[in-house]
């Protein structure tokens, strides 16, 4: 006989005993929860609810997670991203305090992490805001409160559009007519020549930076890519390049000259970049940011130069382009100078960046920007477009 069913006699009696006495209480607690059932049926409901979520949530701390911070990808662990970082959030924490009447030695939190012109006061410009309610709502292309001009270019975009609809797909690269624009735009800029299919349209200048970026992702002789980035510099780059797993290369500007960018400095971090990893790239950002400096046509050649002798591709922040007032001061778009040199710099590769995010638009929540590519291998344009596809499509307002 198995132990399971070996009971003595004394043993029986008691479980049966037992049982009975269970049996009887049973009875009258029955009779009292169909009392209790007809008076409060909703009560029963929730407490039983309430058993079963705590049980469920019992068996959740009981089971194991398939993503823990210990198998997760250590590269986002070790990615930094001070515009939004616990300074920011403590920030937000303390307006909040403010708002519920907490006193603090201040009134009030002004916030220097970013730069976002219209929770700073900015006004929005009529003639953009005028475009975007036309091409949102049609119908009120009839209205006579809007002028015929921007009656005329929201006529224009959503002929661009599939179903003359922002609410449609567009082309990953963008709508075309828009991509037109900003290559004329350009060609005004530069005095020289744009293609527009040279020109891919971007969720804000951050995303097309993050696009090109991917491209270099690639051991060289075993040697993990590095990028060189200024110092100080904007943290999307820092950032990304934690992300990719690829190596940062910091090049330090030189406050005493009004934070200008020497070449020296340049060799002195490259060469000591060597000793480690691979640098694939240079980014410069004119006008800087956020040192504000401005760079001399002279030196933006000589960085070219210097980008040329170490086969460096050459990104070009230049979303400040409208943001100049110093005395003095010009901007030069990195490829107009280079353009402009000749060969065999004429020939290097380049992606310039620019946002509508900064300038004098300050529309940063509607996520509009572009890249230019130039002199890009045509096979690796294919492959960047191809990437770029994944995502469907820019947001389309943000386009506009």
């Amino acid at each position: 006989m198995s132990t399971t069913r070996l009971i003595s006699c004394s043993a029986a009696k008691d479980l049966i005993a037992n049982s009975r006495g269970v049996f009887n209480r049973n009875r009258c607690l029955n009779k009292r929860n169909l009392v209790y059932k007809q008076a409060f049926p909703s009560t029963l409901l929730i407490t039983r609810k309430m058993a079963t979520t705590k049980t469920n949530a019992a068996a959740a701390e009981l089971t194991p997670k398939c993503l823990t911070l210990g198998n997760m990808n250590p590269n986002v662990k070790v990615m930094e991203y001070a515009v939004r970082g616990p300074l920011v959030t403590r920030a937000s924490e303390i307006e909040k305090e403010l708002e519920k009447g907490v006193k603090k030695p201040f009134n009030e939190v002004i916030k220097a992490n970013i730069g976002d012109c219209h929770a700073m006061g900015q006004v929005p410009i009529t003639f953009i805001r005028q475009v975007l309610a036309l091409v949102s709502l049609p119908e009120l292309l009839e209205d006579p409160r809007f002028p015929s001009d921007v009656k005329s270019r929201a006529k224009a975009i959503l002929a661009g559009c599939r179903g003359q609809s922002v609410g449609s797909y567009t082309d990953s690269a963008g709508i075309e007519i828009i991509r037109k624009h900003v290559a004329e735009y350009i060609q005004r800029r530069d005095n020289i020549p744009c293609d527009y299919q040279n020109v891919l349209l971007c969720a804000g200048a951050s995303d097309g930076i993050k696009s090109v970026l991917k491209l270099l992702i690639e051991k060289v002789d075993g040697k993990t890519p590095g990028v060189m980035i200024p110092i100080p510099q904007y943290p999307l780059y820092s950032a990304s390049l934690a992300e990719f797993g690829m190596e940062q290369v910091g090049y330090y500007l030189n406050e005493e000259k009004n934070w200008s960018l020497d070449v020296s400095e340049l060799e002195r971090s490259i060469a000591e970049a060597k000793k480690t990893c691979n640098p694939r790239a240079i980014v410069v950002i004119n006008p800087g940011n956020p040192t504000g400096q401005v760079l001399a046509r002279q030196n933006i050649e000589d960085i070219i130069k210097f980008a040329n002798k170490h086969k460096l591709f050459i990104f070009a922040d230049e979303v400040y382009q409208d943001n100049v007032y110093a005395e003095g001061s010009k901007f030069f778009s990195f490829k107009k100078v280079l353009v402009e040199m000749g060969e065999p710099y004429s020939s290097m590769e380049l992606a310039s960046f620019m946002s509508c995010s900064k300038g004098y638009m300050g529309e940063c929540g509607l996520r509009g920007g572009y890249t230019e590519v130039i002199n890009m291998d045509p096979e690796v344009k294919a492959m960047l477009l191809k990437a770029i596809s994944a995502m469907l499509c820019p947001t389309v307002l943000g386009q506009v």
